[in-house]
């Protein structure tokens, strides 16, 4: 069976609202919602086919867009390849020139629509930030919390409270700190042990990568309206990952750091090649900054990770 290439849009208004339209009826998966696209024909650029399909269906020129994921799928009749960019930028006012309901939608509200099994991870990925903080080792906790309220203001929307080296109840006392800190203006996402779950409901769950072989034969730990996220280095992870139906991962060390002197890097290539078989947002992380995010783009990566990098400098 052939895979038929999808070009896809998140098209995302001013307001940081998403465009969604619904399905005919009468069309494979039809009734439920989708990001608006179509066939890409034999020798097409994908932004070429994108462009006039989004003219086609909503009346409407791109002027701004770049790649956001590409996911393959598998339905039982029919095998799909969805390459998904997102549009900030277009002429005219969408409206459904083939008659197909049109809704503007919050990311956060993406979730309660019906969409196909292949836009699953679309919907995950039009909901993540393109960078990723992670808290820096060697702080006192309350360096780490004037940290956090600092990236909060300047807008940072998906922190990782990590940290290592504390005591149990250090860090459990951080991560209630932390949670106030990033109610409704960022995602939270702690790391320990899977018993603590229940204590934080509002923050999702990043797996270490012996987490991740640990309880991946075990399936998704949570229910799918809480972020589960995961650490990985190669294939066998990714495959793992995969199969636990985690929301995103990071994917590490592109290239050499400090905090891990020894470790070889992946360098860009062997990481465009690990996300080409992986349907789910994925961060780069080891080595990388602000400036690396538009290439993180160029390969297929949701955006990229980052310790110090991104971690807001003290004042004074």
């Amino acid at each position: 069976m052939k895979r038929v290439h999808v070009a896809a849009a998140v098209i995302r208004g001013a307001d940081g609202r998403v465009l969604i339209a619904r399905r005919p009826d009468d069309k494979h998966q039809g009734g439920l919602w989708e990001f608006p696209g179509g066939k890409v024909e034999e020798g097409e650029p994908v932004q070429a086919a994108l462009a006039r399909e989004l003219e086609e269906e909503l009346g409407i020129r791109v002027q701004q867009a770049r790649p956001l994921i590409r996911v393959a799928h598998d339905y039982p009749d029919k095998q799909v390849l969805l390459d998904v960019w997102e549009v900030s930028a277009f002429d005219g006012e969408p409206h459904g020139a083939e008659g197909q309901p049109l809704a503007w939608v919050s990311p956060r509200e993406l979730p309660d629509y019906d969409f196909p099994a292949a836009n699953r991870p679309i919907v995950q990925a039009a909901r993540l930030p393109e960078r990723y903080l992670i808290t820096p080792d060697g702080l006192e906790p309350q360096e780490i919390v004037q940290g956090i309220r600092a990236a909060v203001a300047s807008g940072v929307r998906l922190i990782q409270l990590r940290a290592p080296n504390m005591y149990s109840p250090e860090y459990r006392d951080l991560a209630v700190d932390a949670v106030g800190l990033c109610a409704g203006k960022a995602q939270l996402m702690l790391k320990g042990p899977l018993e603590w779950l229940g204590d934080f409901p509002s923050a999702g769950w990043h797996l270490t990568a012996e987490q991740l072989r640990k309880y991946a034969p075990n399936g998704r730990p949570f229910p799918v309206d809480r972020l589960l996220a995961a650490s990985c280095h190669n294939a066998e992870e990714l495959a793992l990952a995969s199969a636990m139906g985690v929301d995103f991962i990071t994917l590490s060390p592109v290239q050499a750091t400090e905090s891990h002197p020894g470790e070889p890097a992946l360098g860009w290539e062997a990481a465009q090649a690990l996300i080409g078989g992986f349907n789910q947002p994925v961060f780069l992380l080891g080595g990388l900054g602000p400036q690396d995010v538009e290439r993180a783009w160029q390969i297929g990566a949701q955006g990229v990770a980052g310790i110090r990098a991104f971690w807001p400098k003290a004042e004074g």
